[in-house]
């Protein structure tokens, strides 16, 4: 599959994230509610992409690519089709949910195929770029069309969905068997912590009740789901766990940067949003890069690198008070967060038996996915 089918792919998820940004008030004069009740669609879609990946990997390294794209393009066509059909904030939410959940086994599919660290730099880089832009592309297919074009705009991956199916391979070894347990707590993890932000009381003990739940189940199944030849590689949830805050780090950033520059500077909303345009693709862009450049270093290095930029953002976004050292803080974000995702993937799926690496790398893009939860929390807590 070529490089450019790859990041058609992945890259659509993201408008499900950034694209409905600019949107939400006309979405809930449609729906006839508040525009916080119009951005559960969001949120739905958060959680769905956490969801999924994980889930969906699990499908793809038991059945294959081709059945993971039968499952995804069928998921997404249909969460497409409630979100333009929705009237009401229920059916908007559950059409999020569905569309995320195949949105999400197309990427972690993309990631799959890669296969090559300049291959993900460039899946890396279309999650990024169009993260960034999807505010923007968003607005204007609303204003062309409708809000519901913008919230189809995730379906654009199955574009390359039969270039994909073309160079699909058989799976790589017997699938093993369903683990419905396993799955079921990863499921109610995943619910947990991306309520945490919002209901840190309940969901905070939850969260932790069942992950060590979940330990315990790889104990008694260590061939269940998650595996443990991946739940316990320390190197692996080392990659994770960077991957995550170097995310948290960059979306905290992503979400403080409106008020920031509206303090400094003055702007509106609309004068910022097309201004944060250059650093975040700054960032998308050179992620591609320095993901493909990353192979001719050591891993320590790069890792160490990567943890100072993901730091230095949010602390110069922090104390700086002049407009250009905001800018450059939020393009060290991007760029840290963009170029963490596509080396650490890599780092991932290497350390792990070939046989599940298609897990890995769902297990880690959820890792990194969780960031979107607790991200913008802290900007807001912090703003306060």
């Amino acid at each position: 599959m070529s490089t450019p089918w790859l990041a058609l792919l992945a890259g659509p998820l993201s408008y499900g994230i950034s694209a409905p940004a600019l949107v939400l008030d006309d979405l809930a004069r449609a729906m006839g509610t508040g525009k916080e009740a119009a951005a559960a669609g969001v949120t739905a879609f958060g959680w769905g992409i956490a969801l999924g990946t994980p889930l969906l990997a699990a499908l793809l390294a038991r059945r294959g690519v081709r059945a993971v794209l039968t499952v995804a393009t069928a998921l997404v066509g249909a969460g497409t089709v409630l979100l333009v059909l929705s009237s009401s904030v229920p059916v908007l939410v559950a059409g999020a949910a569905v569309q995320a959940l195949g949105s999400a086994g197309l990427t972690v599919t993309a990631m799959k195929l890669a296969g090559s660290a300049r291959r993900m730099g460039v899946v890396a880089a279309s999650l990024a770029v169009v993260g960034a832009t999807g505010p923007l592309t968003g607005a204007l297919v609303a204003d062309s069309f409708s809000w519901q074009a913008a919230l189809a705009l995730p379906l654009l991956a199955v574009v390359a969905v039969p270039a994909a199916r073309r160079g699909a391979s058989p799976p790589d070894a017997v699938p093993a068997s369903f683990d419905p347990l396993g799955t079921a707590l990863l499921a109610m993890l995943v619910t947990a912590a991306v309520l945490t932000p919002h209901r840190p009381l309940v969901a905070g003990p939850a969260t932790v009740a069942l992950l060590l739940l979940l330990v315990v189940r790889t104990k008694v199944r260590p061939d269940g789901f998650p595996p443990v030849a991946v739940a316990r590689n320390g190197r692996f949830l080392a990659a994770c766990a960077l991957a995550f805050g170097l995310a948290v780090a960059n979306f905290a950033v992503l979400y403080a940067a409106p008020d920031l520059l509206r303090e400094h500077a003055g702007w509106d909303g609309t004068l910022s949003g097309v201004v944060l345009l250059a650093p975040y693709l700054l960032g998308g862009f050179g992620s591609g890069f320095l993901v493909a450049a990353s192979v001719r270093v050591p891993h320590r290095v790069v890792a160490a690198a990567l943890l100072a930029a993901g730091a230095a953002a949010p602390l110069l976004a922090a104390v700086t008070t002049v407009v250009p050292l905001l800018l450059a803080a939020m393009a060290l974000g991007s760029l840290a967060a963009a170029t963490g995702q596509g080396v650490l993937a890599l780092r991932a799926a290497g350390v792990v038996p070939a046989s599940h690496e298609a897990e890995a790398l769902g297990l880690f893009n959820l890792a990194y996915l969780l960031s979107v939860a607790f991200g913008p929390a802290i900007a807001v807590t912090l703003s306060l």
